[in-house]
């Protein structure tokens, strides 16, 4: 790319990124993107621009760089998160210049034992962390993306890894169960016991159920779900809250709200809804999650999706501004798996969709994180933006595309019932490569930091008031 004359200044993303937005503000350059929902090649057309935009971030693909891993600011968590992001865009866009770089990413970080640990995150690695590599193994097996090599793990396989050294890890010491928010003792935040990793490990688990038809699965989603509504981190009206401290035995309960507890469970409860052929139960349940997250859509202006918690005070993190990304996605999931949820759920994407096509308007259609503030950019520009952005396009494609395959319904990727049932001990762990933690290398998917677990009930509130 050449602009401006500076094309030997443009070699190095981060600088070509800083050097084209500053040159595109100067020039005046603020277009949204043109969005219209009842085009199928105009909702592809956006969701490609906003993937060009999070590709200007990864850096995993430059000489000296390594594969997967997104530069700082942003954790590996969510790295895997966007790889996730870019399967989904595979499968809605049918779009296949990013399966090179996706597919190299995901196989790169699985670690020794082929269950997302690799040994460089040991001294930072939360059970939310490898969970999301696991979902985006598991949309891949889901939407047949094009498989790896025969000598290289299989997305279902590296899928039932993540969910069987979860499994191992379900803490029957304190709380009654549940797991971590850390793996290993050593890392702060290991008597946490956040609603994220038990979500995403009963996602993995109803996904698991389906796509395999093993009622092993389906039971451990079971659990799952119950000791989730059990110790209080969801409401009888389907809130989902952020943790709770086990070293009080669960006693207390962090009441923050996000967005991405409330898709997990959904999405989750969907494939279970699905798995048991419309039951009753998991109707109700479903019904609920809808209902309950109302609350991540402004009544200012209807049906817009915002981060309650965060983006009214202009507090959002690096993590918090991703996570409708992940809302946006498993609602589009649940329209397919649950089709009686769409008269609900597609004018939220809708609506969403449009907000979010009117604040990418930064430069280069860089894309904001307020979608509430339609036309007006805040100026608020990054990874977790533009994928929000891309995934809230595309879940708008929800009605043009297959729904996710099973072993019977035309899924192709190859399983194993063992994966993942290696030592991940802390004894194990040590020796291994080491490194200085960085702020790209700290878990971040759980979002309730050291500090969270010792908030007191009153700044809970404050933080949501």
């Amino acid at each position: 790319m050449r602009l401006l004359g500076y094309s030997w200044f443009l070699a190095s993303r981060p600088w070509r990124n800083l050097l084209i937005i500053t040159l595109l503000a100067v020039q005046g350059v603020y277009a949204s993107i043109d969005l219209d929902l009842g085009d199928r090649a105009s909702i592809k057309n956006a969701a490609k621009i906003a993937a060009a935009g999070i590709m200007e971030y990864y850096t995993g693909d430059q000489p000296g760089d390594v594969p997967g891993n997104l530069p700082e600011p942003y954790y590996w968590w969510e790295a895997g998160a966007m790889f996730g992001s870019l399967v989904d865009y595979y499968y809605y866009t049918e779009d296949a210049q990013y399966v090179d770089v996706t597919t190299q990413a995901l196989l790169w970080q699985v670690g020794p034992d082929t269950n997302y640990m690799p040994t460089n995150q040991t001294k930072s690695l939360g059970n939310d962390d490898q969970g999301f590599w696991g979902m985006a193994a598991m949309s891949a097996a889901e939407v047949n993306f094009p498989n790896p090599p025969e000598d290289q793990p299989q997305w279902l396989a590296l899928a039932q890894a993540v969910f069987n050294s979860q499994a191992h890890r379900w803490d029957m010491t304190s709380c009654g169960g549940g797991l971590k928010w850390q793996i290993f003792s050593f890392n702060s935040g290991y008597n946490y016991k956040n609603t994220i990793s038990n979500g995403i490990f009963f996602n993995l688990a109803s996904r698991l159920a389906r796509y395999t038809g093993n009622e092993t699965y389906a039971k451990w989603a079971e659990t799952a779900w119950d000791w989730v509504f059990a110790i209080g981190l969801a409401s009888p009206n389907y809130e989902f809250f952020d943790g709770t401290d086990d070293t009080i035995n669960c006693s207390r309960i962090n009441h923050l709200q996000w967005s991405y507890n409330s898709g997990v469970f959904m999405h989750g409860a969907a494939n279970m809804y699905n798995f048991t052929k419309g039951s009753e139960i998991w109707k109700t349940r479903l019904e609920g999650i809808l209902k309950g997250a109302e609350v991540f859509f402004s009544n200012e202006v209807p049906n817009v999706m915002t981060e309650i918690t965060c983006e009214p005070k202009g507090l959002c993190n690096v993590d918090q501004r991703s996570f409708k990304a992940y809302l946006s996605r498993w609602m589009a999931g649940t329209v397919r798996l649950a089709p009686f949820t769409s008269d609900v759920i597609m004018p939220k994407l809708r609506a969403s969709a449009q907000a979010a096509a009117l604040q990418c308007n930064g430069p280069g259609n860089a894309c904001g994180l307020r979608w509430i503030d339609g036309a007006q950019y805040d100026g608020s520009t990054g990874v977790g933006e533009q994928m929000s952005a891309m995934e809230i396009f595309q879940a708008n494609l929800i009605d043009t595309v297959h729904g996710p395959v099973t072993n019977n319904t035309g899924g192709t990727s190859k399983g194993d019932d063992n994966a993942g049932t290696g030592s991940d001990s802390e004894e194990d762990s040590f020796g291994q490569e080491e490194r200085v933690i960085t702020v790209a290398d700290r878990a971040g998917a759980g979002v309730a930091t050291v500090i969270v677990v010792l908030v007191t009930i009153s700044s809970a509130w404050w933080m949501m008031t």
